[in-house]
């Protein structure tokens, strides 16, 4: 990680991270960070460790927000960039949101989430554990 970075400065050196996947699961706030992704501003707590991700590894997003957020241009071109950076999106759900809203924007559910992290471990040859 870089020095200027904000995360933990006792981070595991990367010889020692056995993580296999990552799943970014942020709910609401994933509106406010996406431009952070792809803008790569990554020194705040949290998308840091996006940064420092080993890109040989798959990372999962499940973008969430209001739909008005969801359906405006920059959002597309947002997670089009993370998908270009080879990220893996598990798509927002159509629902009667917290804010009144309905439509997409809704997280996709827990099941469907696990899901996906099983699939793209065993696609990998990573071990499903829990």
């Amino acid at each position: 990680m870089e020095s200027s970075a904000s995360c933990p400065a006792d981070a595991a050196p990367l010889a020692k991270r056995q993580f296999r996947v990552l799943v970014g699961v942020t709910g609401s706030v994933a509106a406010l960070k996406l431009p952070l992704l792809v803008s790569r501003l990554l020194d705040i707590p949290g998308t840091c460790v996006i940064r420092a991700w080993d890109c040989r590894k798959p990372l999962l997003f499940c973008p969430a927000m209001n739909t008005v957020m969801w359906e405006h241009p920059v959002t597309t071109q947002q997670v089009g960039l993370l998908k270009a950076f080879g990220y893996v999106e598990i798509p927002c759900v159509a629902k009667k949101l917290v804010c009144g809203d309905e439509g997409l924007g809704a997280m996709a559910e827990v099941g469907t989430i696990v899901d996906k992290v099983k699939e793209v471990l065993f696609c990998h040859g990573g071990s499903q554990q829990s």
